[in-house]
């Protein structure tokens, strides 16, 4: 067995524990371990990305049980692509917290780490209830590091996130039991097979369970009509949270693209294609309301949260062609989106510090420190966001109206998409103007602090990602591809696990 696959769960799970041993007071050491553990993990995740784009798929059983009894991690290109952009963010978020915003939560930086263990587990495992505890881990750390602060509009915003998720879990929890009655197992592999005889008897409970986990998943994924909690909840998080949370919603959309190609594709039997009917509506309405809301706000950080339920109608709408092509398209646009939004992110940060009072409404006649600097970088991430040349999401856009063009409502599609991206032009424009157009002329800016320089760094960071997504652009797309062509063939998959065996011990 390859034990780097478990190292990502690992790693910050004994950071996260360290941290809470060396004590909340020491806050230099705190950040200096909390960095270099999400440097440590950023290194790994290139190592399994290299090891996935090799072809090998590889699990891990844990406990060194056998899959259809025990918990196995599996590595494919899918799971190590997103691993790979959860090290990258968490790097960015863990820079722009020692800007400060760190100081005002215990256990921040403990919180941290056991976060992206539980997003590096959810997009390891190959066991359904192991999914469902993750995305425990990952949520109840959520749940600290969005109320950290405690003020009056975070205590409000929080309660919705925490009783939604909570209403989610209980409805996972309920679907895996249902499925456990039924099929007596877990393992995602072994249920791919049982799925797939399933007797006429029996047909309507599984596929009762299966829908049910998709509305877990849904809320997740903040589709509609259950996105309404993320908007304004995203707008109240500290904005190093913020960063992280752009991908939140890409661990739903991630469970919709993993679960339902592997246990409801084409080797379902009476259930194949299970989801494939509800995915298209769903992601046509959820992508044009989210660009109507990002047009509509009046807070910058709401547009931007009304951005990320746009781009996880997208990415729906995508994967409801179920195609390798349109699974390759969204897993790239999914990279340059989460990007661009966690970009976007930190800039209202340091826009709304710098506006005083008008903070970060869009109302014109505001001054504003640094307007050179943050309307530059504001102009690239807005670049980024509405898909213009030169830049990444161009090469999305284009990638994903190529591969819808010949489809079966293909047509419609294409309509829904320019649509909103030209509601998402004028909202990010409308924006841009009135941050920065015929601003009063603010005073003469002081020299950054050492605070502001780790901010900087941050969005530095996003930047040069962004720009090396379009740089790089042909090995990434490659890359993203051949992802979709795995996830066409579940049964590679399924055959691996199935075959995998403890290993054996010397007496």
């Amino acid at each position: 067995m390859n034990h780097w696959v478990v190292l990502a769960v690992v790693l910050p799970l004994l950071s996260g524990s360290l941290l809470i041993l060396l004590g909340e007071r020491n806050i230099v050491w705190q950040r200096a371990l909390n960095l270099l553990s999400c440097a440590a993990l950023l290194a790994l995740s290139v190592h399994l990305l290299i090891l996935a784009d090799s072809g090998e798929i590889s699990v891990y059983l844990l406990g060194n049980w056998l899959p259809n009894i025990g918990i196995s991690l599996v590595l494919d290109r899918l799971s190590a692509l997103m691993v790979g952009l959860t090290a990258l963010l968490g790097l960015v978020g863990a820079l722009f917290s020692c800007g400060g915003s760190d100081l005002r939560a215990r256990w921040f930086h403990a919180l941290w780490q056991f976060q992206l263990m539980g997003l590096c587990g959810a997009f390891l495992t190959a066991d359904l209830f192991n999914l469902f505890v993750f995305f425990e881990v990952l949520l109840i750390s959520s749940y600290g590091l969005l109320l950290h602060g405690a003020h009056k509009t975070q205590l409000k915003r929080g309660f919705h996130y925490v009783t939604f998720n909570l209403v989610g879990s209980c409805l996972f929890l309920i679907a895996v039991a249902t499925l456990y009655g039924m099929l007596g197992t877990l393992s995602m592999a072994d249920l791919a097979y049982r799925i797939a005889g399933t007797t006429d008897a029996d047909a309507p409970f599984v596929k009762a369970a299966g829908l049910l986990l998709l509305v877990v998943f849904a809320i997740k994924a903040a589709l509609l009509p259950l996105y309404f909690w993320l908007p304004r909840t995203y707008a109240a998080a500290p904005a190093a949270v913020a960063i992280l949370f752009a991908l939140m919603t890409k661990v739903g959309v991630y469970s919709i693209l993993r679960v339902y190609p592997l246990l409801f594709g084409d080797s379902a039997g009476l259930l194949q294609d299970l989801a494939l009917p509800v995915l298209l509506p769903v992601g046509l309405l959820t992508l044009l309301l989210g660009a109507v809301g990002a047009f509509a706000a009046r807070r910058l950080r709401s547009m931007i949260g009304y951005l990320v339920v746009a781009s996880a109608g997208t990415m729906l709408l995508l994967a409801s062609f179920d195609t390798a092509l349109t699974l390759g398209a969204a897993l790239y646009y999914m990279v340059h989106s989460t990007l661009a939004v966690a970009l976007l992110f930190a800039l209202a940060d340091l826009i709304k510090n710098g506006r005083g009072e008008a903070s970060d409404s869009l109302i014109a006649l505001a001054a504003l420190d640094r307007p050179a600097v943050l309307g530059t970088a504001f102009f690239v991430a807005a670049m980024a966001a509405a898909a213009m040349p030169p830049l990444s999401g161009f090469l999305a856009k284009a990638l994903l109206l190529q591969a819808i063009a010949f489809q079966d409502a293909g047509i419609i599609a294409w309509v829904m998409i320019l649509i909103s991206g030209l509601l998402i032009i004028l909202a990010l424009v409308r924006a841009g103007s009135h941050l920065f157009w015929r601003t009063p002329k603010p005073p003469a800016a002081a020299t950054p602090s050492a605070a502001q320089r780790f901010e900087w760094a941050a969005v530095s960071v996003l930047l040069i990602a962004l720009v090396a997504l379009s740089v790089l652009a042909a090995p990434v797309v490659n890359y993203t591809q051949v992802a979709g062509a795995q996830l066409k063939q579940p049964d590679q998959m399924v055959l691996t696990v199935l075959k995998s065996r403890p290993v054996e011990r010397a007496p």
